[in-house]
C-alpha cells in the first residue's frame, strides 16, 4: 500500500470519507492496490464523441445579445459583449494608476464604465458574475459582500469549481438582487472555472473552425483540471485532473526562500510572486536528487488543501537539512518537477481519448509559465494550442460573458481583438515637459540615435497582465546595460528579463522557434549570432519572451519596428510595461510625465521631452 494510501486509511472516518469523495471529484483513482498518479478510468470517451443533441437554453425566451461580465474579486473587471463583439474587458487596476489585482468595492463602477462607451444598466440584457464560492474542509462561502454606493450589499455567485465529476460545468445560476441605485435586477452566475474554460476556448482559432478541443485548466485555486469542449453538442466534460497540487504551490513554495521569504506573507503566496520566480530560476541549475526529495514529499505528505505549498515546503527543508543548495538550484528543480508531472500526467491522460480532436486550450493562471506552456507544445501530445492573452483573472469576466454568450445565442466563437482597454485618456503632461509633433520615422530615429527609453501610450489599452505595445516602454535592444536602465526606472529586481518585441516575419531568424507569437506566452532561444547584437533582451538563460507583432495587428508598433530596423537593421526592440512600480498601466500623458524616470513619452504622433533630464545608468 501506497504512502498516500497508509495515511488515507488512518484518517478519522469523516475525514476519510470527505477526502475519497475529494479524490473521486477529481477523477483519480482511489484504489489502494493502485498508484495515486494513474488516472481512473474515463467511461465518458465515446459518449462524448457520440452526443449530437444541443442543449437547450435555460431561463427566458427574451433575446438576450448585450451581456455584461464582472469579476468582483481580485483582478476585478467588468466586459460586455455586444451581438457576439467584444466591447470593452476593463480591468480595473488600468484605470486612475490603480494597484495591481484591484477588486471592485462598489458595484456602482459597472455604470460609469457602461456610460462611458454609450451603454446605460438598461441597455444590459444579462449581467454575469463570477463564480466565487468556494469549499474547503469543513469552510465554505456561497456569496461575495460589495458596496452600492457606499452601502452594503450581498449577493449570490455560484462555486468556484465542480463539487462531484459529475457536476455541469456549464451550470447555470440565476439569482436576484442584483442593485445599482434604485434599481433591482436579476443576474446570472457561472462557476469561476467555467470562465477560465470559455475565454480560452470562445477566443481561440477552434472556435472560429467550429472543432472541439481539450481545455486544461489549472488555476491557483485549483488542482490541474482537463475538460473536453464538445463543438457539436455545445457540452462541457470533466475529465478529471491530472495530479494533486493546487496551482498556487508554485509561489507558496517560492516564498520559504530567498530571495522571497521577505515581507508579508501572503496565504495563498501573493498574486505576483510566480511571475518573478519563473524569471529568477534562469540563474538556477536542476538538481535530479532534489527533484527526487520532491517526489517524496509529493507521495508521503500529500494534502488536498490550498494551502498545502507551507507543508511542502516544510517537509521537504527536512530532507535538506545540514546539505547546501542554492535557493536558485532548490526553485529551478521544483519548477522542473511541477513541469515533468504536467507534461507526463497530461500525455496519460490524453492517451484515453485517441479518438478526439487534438487540440488544446490551456488557461487559468499558470498558464502565463511561458516555460509549461513551450513544454506542452515541445511534447507534440497536440496538433495545436491556444492560450489567450487573458489566462489568469482577467480573462474572468469575459469569460462569464462568453458562457452567457454560448448558452443564449449559440455563438462560439466571440468577436475580439487584444487591443479592447480602457481608452487612453486626454490629459496635458506634468510641468516641466515640451511637447512637438513626432512621425513614427522620427521616433525610430531617437531610439536610435539616443538610446534612451520611451514611454509609448496608443489608442486603447491591450487585455491581460502583460503589455503588449500600446502601454509599453520601448528601447534599444543594442545596448548590454538597457535591461539595466529599464529595470532601474521600473524598481525592478535586477534579474528580471526585458522582453523582445519583434516583426513576426523576421522572427524565425533571430529566434528558435521563433514561430508566432503576440501576446508573449511562450518561451524562444536568440540564436547564436544575434545575442552580441542586442543583448538587452537576452534572459540569463539565453532565452526571449517574445512577443511577435504585424502591421494588422498594432499598425503603429509594425511600422516602428520596420523603420528601425531600416536604420540600426534590428527589427527588435525591448518592450517592457509602462506603469508606477504596482501600479496599472499608465492611464493618460500626465501619469506618464509625472512618473518622470525617463525622459521621452510619445503618444498620437506627439512627443513630450522631459526639460531637465534624468541621469540613466
Amino acid at each position: 500500500m501506497s504512502e498516500i494510501f497508509k495515511r488515507i486509511a488512518d484518517l478519522p472516518p469523516e475525514k476519510r470519507q470527505l477526502l475519497e469523495q475529494l479524490l473521486e471529484r477529481e477523477g483519480l483513482n482511489i484504489s489502494p492496490s493502485q498508484p495515486i498518479f494513474e488516472q481512473k478510468e474515463d467511461k465518458t470517451a465515446n459518449l462524448i464523441s457520440e452526443q449530437t443533441t444541443v442543449q437547450e437554453s435555460s431561463g427566458s425566451q427574451v433575446e438576450i445579445k448585450t451581456i455584461c461580465g464582472v469579476k468582483l474579486t481580485h483582478d476585478g473587471t467588468i466586459a460586455l459583449i455586444d451581438d457576439g463583439k467584444l466591447v470593452f474587458s476593463i480591468e480595473l487596476e488600468k484605470l486612475d494608476n490603480n494597484p495591481r489585482f484591484k477588486a471592485i468595492e462598489d458595484i456602482s463602477i459597472l455604470s460609469k464604465i457602461l456610460k462611458e462607451y454609450g451603454y446605460d444598466i438598461k441597455d444590459i440584457d444579462k449581467f454575469v458574475i463570477d463564480g466565487w464560492g468556494w469549499e474547503e474542509l469543513d469552510e465554505s462561502s456561497e456569496d461575495i459582500n460589495i458596496n452600492n454606493n457606499g452601502q452594503n450589499l450581498t449577493l449570490n455567485v455560484a462555486s468556484y469549481q465542480e463539487k462531484t465529476l459529475n457536476h455541469d460545468a456549464f451550470e447555470e445560476n440565476i439569482y436576484s438582487g442584483l442593485k445599482f441605485d434604485r434599481i433591482e435586477l436579476e443576474y446570472s452566475s457561472y462557476m469561476h472555472v467555467t470562465g477560465h474554460i470559455l475565454s480560452a476556448y470562445c477566443t481561440s482559432p477552434f472556435a472560429c473552425k467550429n472543432e472541439s478541443s481539450f481545455i486544461l485548466v489549472w488555476d491557483g485555486g485549483m488542482l490541474p483540471r482537463l475538460y473536453y469542449f464538445n463543438a457539436e453538442s455545445e457540452r462541457i466534460e470533466n475529465l478529471g485532473s491530472l495530479f494533486l497540487l493546487h496551482g498556487n504551490i508554485y509561489a507558496i513554495f517560492a516564498r520559504h526562500f530567498e530571495p522571497f521569504n521577505h515581507g508579508k506573507k501572503e496565504r495563498y503566496g501573493g498574486l505576483s510572486v510566480a511571475g518573478k520566480v519563473m524569471a529568477y530560476i534562469a540563474l538556477g541549475h536542476v538538481r535530479d536528487e532534489l527533484i527526487q526529495y520532491f517526489t517524496d514529499v509529493y507521495e508521503s505528505h500529500l494534502e488536498l488543501s490550498i494551502i498545502f505549498g507551507d507543508k511542502f515546503a516544510t517537509e521537504f527543508k527536512k530532507r535538506i537539512d545540514g546539505q547546501t543548495y542554492k535557493s536558485e538550484d532548490i526553485l529551478k528543480s521544483f519548477h522542473v518537477f511541477l513541469e515533468n508531472l504536467l507534461v507526463k500526467n497530461l500525455a496519460l491522460k490524453i492517451n484515453q481519448f485517441r479518438n478526439f480532436k487534438r487540440n488544446l486550450c490551456f488557461a487559468g493562471g499558470c498558464a502565463l509559465n511561458i516555460k509549461w506552456n513551450s513544454a506542452i507544445r515541445n511534447s507534440q501530445i497536440f496538433d495545436e494550442i491556444w492560450i489567450p492573452p487573458f489566462p489568469n483573472d482577467t480573462g474572468s469576466a469575459l469569460g462569464m460573458a462568453c458562457c452567457s454568450m454560448l448558452k443564449n445565442t449559440k455563438i462560439k466563437a466571440l468577436d475580439w481583438n487584444v487591443y479592447k482597454g480602457p481608452n487612453l485618456i486626454k490629459t496635458s503632461p506634468s510641468e516641466g515637459w515640451i511637447e512637438r509633433d513626432c512621425s513614427i520615422q522620427e521616433l525610430a530615429q531617437l531610439l536610435h540615435e539616443t538610446e534612451e527609453p520611451v514611454v509609448f501610450l496608443n489608442g486603447r489599452a491591450e487585455l491581460g497582465p502583460r503589455a503588449l505595445g500600446n502601454r509599453s516602454i520601448l528601447a534599444s535592444a543594442r545596448s548590454p546595460k538597457m535591461k539595466d536602465i529599464l529595470n532601474q526606472a521600473k524598481g525592478r529586481e535586477s534579474y528580471r528579463p526585458v522582453a523582445p518585441i519583434c516583426l513576426e516575419h523576421r522572427a524565425p531568424e533571430i529566434f528558435t522557434p521563433g514561430s508566432r507569437d503576440p501576446y508573449m506566452l511562450f518561451d524562444h532561444v536568440v540564436r547564436r549570432e544575434w545575442i552580441d547584437r542586442m543583448p538587452a533582451i537576452c534572459h540569463l538563460d539565453g532565452t526571449a519572451r517574445l512577443q511577435t507583432i504585424n502591421s494588422e495587428e498594432n499598425k503603429e508598433i509594425a511600422e516602428l519596428l520596420m523603420e528601425y530596423e531600416k536604420i540600426s537593421g534590428i527589427p527588435v526592440l525591448c518592450n517592457t510595461s509602462a506603469n508606477y512600480n504596482g501600479r496599472g498601466f499608465f492611464p493618460d500623458i500626465y501619469s506618464a510625465t509625472t512618473w518622470g524616470k525617463v525622459n521621452y513619452v510619445w503618444s498620437n504622433y506627439v512627443l513630450y521631452e522631459k526639460e531637465e533630464k534624468v541621469k540613466l545608468i
